[in-house]
């Protein structure tokens, strides 16, 4: 019998082995990384003007000119918010190129850099350049560093959710064969080929409380006035937006709902504001109230699915009618509110939240009978049966005392901080809040893809995310009015349209119809008290804390989390998601009977050619009824949006989540030099 010559390898040479495999092993990884990292692309800024762009770049990321212009001198105002106008025209037209080229992207991997963003980039300078002009020539002068802000850059899909478009089939698909550009704002089953995705849509029985009720100090006005407006029955719609876009039709790129004053377009003035006709049922109440509409894409095409702002725009389905719009003005946790001045304007939230960032969202999505529990701000919710979609507002309530706009159209007002109180210099004035309660027909998820899907009416390059929700007011209260909603408040009352009693501690019912949830008697109190902050103060004022991205204990303002907050850009007063909770900002007063969610723990807390004058379709609250109960995806239904906006490069968790490959190599390397080291030892 024939003697096995060959060796065993001894315990010795097996550990040699093995770290010379941990080395190579490692080494390969860390090489793999480095190349593919090399190869990705960066957002929220280009590197000197410049970068290379995937094929797979899904949206436009531009910075936000207008936001860091907080001092433009009045005369040269009217100019600049036209240029700022075009701005947004420019990234509009931008993107329907970009969504409208995937076949000559897909060929040329420069092709989004040199036929997209570069030619986008020279016409963002030639405006820049004229805005500047305009600020020197009315004596002011331009921020530093305004020319960086030219340059656009491409969000990558790794670093956005993919943008889903749709097959004859009716499942979402990626083929791009439906884009905004190329004559098709929808696919064969009417979903806009700009969002939203199935990853924007949690279902809300699977999300933790995340609602806590301010504290209210002694001495705080606790009283309530409620106006009663209508839900924009006689369709009343545009795509402007004389707030920030004044003179210039389609504004907004994205169609409006209007309630109370009846002219307010591109062209109004505080003149044709104060002889405007009124939804209000007081007369003396001729605000402006509105929002973006909210829309079903089931294939349906409504009145402007050819419209600029409308379907040529990615706006696309069936305008949804709320069935209620719950208006209110509450007072301060800590103390008195003053009289707001007459054209005081508003805006809260950011319509471009998902490339802007976080720091001036204050977006808030709920169902009926889970208000009080749960308020979602980048996700939408999956209501369950019996239970209707909310949107929830609350707007800034502190008001700097002299101003009734400002340049950026935000550093007049200001949030109060985490205890209620404003900062030095500005003022508490009655806050405005808003509720609308939608009948809409619930999305199917399966392997996630969405089907039938609702969404916020928005800037094509915003892909439609729940983050971008905003809405907008203009204050034409009568001054007796004002007093009245002023003297109401602070002593502590319940008043205001289908009150019979001003002093009645709970005003009457609306008599809208029923939300078809646990909706609370008093829309004021329950659910539509509850007033939602946002994760932080305006971004560029400098008010309200450390603005744009510094943290403050107990509440980041800006884009900075909570001290120890998991997810939650931006979060106020324990802005952690809490066990998979979304939702940035969300205060809570509310009183909403269902207690199935359990008690609250803690807070995570914009249109150019179609006029109001085009024509309209009757559209029923029984059109847009209907609850669809086909079964969710449980993947899609338990797993929060992970489409966090984002706007700025090389964060932490970003950088490491691109780079685990190469550092997981690193430790197999050390670990191989480790055991050869002992070895040789």
């Amino acid at each position: 019998m024939k003697r096995n010559s060959r060796r065993r390898p001894t315990g010795a040479r097996r550990a040699t082995f093995a770290a010379v495999a941990l080395i190579v092993g490692g080494g390969g990884l860390i090489a793999a990384n480095v190349y593919a990292s090399a190869s990705e692309v960066g957002w929220g800024g280009a590197n000197d003007g410049e970068q290379t762009v995937s094929s797979e770049t899904v949206t436009i990321d531009c910075p936000d000119l207008g936001t860091r212009l907080t001092e433009v001198p009045e005369p040269a105002r009217a100019e600049v918010d036209k240029e700022l106008a075009l701005l947004d025209q420019q990234i509009t037209e931008a993107y329907s190129r970009l969504a409208g080229t995937r076949e000559a992207q897909a060929e040329d991997d420069g092709f989004v850099q040199n036929s997209i963003l570069g030619p986008l980039k020279d016409k963002r300078t030639a405006v820049i350049d004229r805005i500047k002009t305009d600020l020197e020539r009315a004596g002011g002068t331009a921020p530093d560093g305004i020319d960086e802000l030219a340059p656009c850059a491409g969000m990558p899909a790794e670093q956005a959710q993919p943008v889903a478009d749709t097959g004859d089939d009716g499942a979402a698909q990626n083929d791009d064969s439906a884009q905004p550009g190329d004559g098709a704002g929808q696919g064969d089953d009417g979903q806009a080929a700009s969002g939203p995705v199935a990853s924007d849509f949690v279902d809300i029985t699977t999300v933790q409380p995340n609602v806590k009720e301010p504290a209210r100090q002694s001495g705080a006005s606790t009283g309530g006035f409620v106006t009663e407006c209508g839900v924009n029955a006689n369709k009343n719609h545009n795509t402007d937006n004389v707030i920030v876009a004044p003179g210039v039709s389609n504004g907004a790129h994205h169609l409006h709902d209007y309630v109370g004053n009846q002219s307010n377009d591109a062209f109004a003035t505080n003149d044709s504001f104060a002889a405007a006709q009124t939804t209000c049922r007081d007369q003396d109440d001729k605000s402006s109230y509105y929002w973006p509409v909210v829309r079903v894409q089931d294939g349906t095409q409504d009145f402007d699915q050819e419209a600029d702002g409308g379907g040529k725009e990615g706006n696309v389905g069936r305008i949804l009618s709320a069935e209620q719009a719950q208006i209110k003005f509450i007072g301060s946790p800590t103390g008195k509110v003053v009289a707001m001045p007459r054209f005081l304007r508003i805006i809260t939230g950011d319509a471009k939240a998902f490339t802007n960032g976080t720091a001036n969202a204050n977006a808030h999505w709920s169902c009926t009978g889970f208000e009080d529990k749960v308020q979602l701000t980048d996700a939408y919710p999956l209501c369950p049966q019996g239970s209707k979609v909310v949107r929830t507002f609350a707007f800034q309530s502190c008001w700097d005392g002299q101003n009734t706009d400002s340049a950026n159209h935000r550093t007049h007002v200001a949030f109060a901080d985490e205890a209620g109180n404003c900062a030095e210099g500005f003022r508490a004035i009655p806050q405005l809040t808003m509720r609308l309660v939608y009948d809409a027909p619930r999305p199917v998820v399966r392997d996630g893809q969405v089907e039938n899907p609702y969404a916020v009416d928005g800037f094509p390059e915003q892909l439609h995310k729940p983050i971008t929700d905003h809405d907008d007011f203009i204050n034409v209260m009568t001054e007796g009015l004002m007093d009245k909603v002023v003297d109401c408040i602070n002593s502590d009352r319940q008043c205001g349209a289908g009150a019979d009693d001003p002093s009645r501690e709970e005003p009457a019912p609306s008599d809208e119809p029923s939300s078809g949830g646990d909706t609370p008697k008093d829309p004021g109190k329950g659910a539509g008290t509850q007033t939602p902050q946002p994760p932080a103060g305006t971004a560029d004022t400098g008010q309200n804390g450390a603005g744009d991205g510094g943290a403050k204990d107990g509440g980041a303002k800006g884009d900075g989390a909570k001290d120890g907050a998991a997810k939650g850009d931006g979060a106020k007063d324990g802005g952690a998601k809490d066990g998979g909770a979304k939702g940035d900002g969300a205060k809570g007063d509310g009183g909403a009977e269902d207690d199935r969610a359990g008690a609250g723990s803690g807070v995570d807390t914009a249109p150019k050619a179609a006029r109001s004058d085009a024509p309209t379709v009757e559209q029923s609250a029984a059109d847009d009824s209907g609850t669809d109960t086909e079964a969710v995806s449980e993947q899609a239904a338990s797993t929060p949006s992970e489409t966090r906006p984002q706007a700025v490069t090389g964060g932490l968790a970003d950088t490491g989540a691109r780079l685990w490959p190469a550092a997981a190599g690193a430790v197999l390397v050390t670990a191989g030099l480790l055991l050869l080291r002992r070895r040789r030892a």
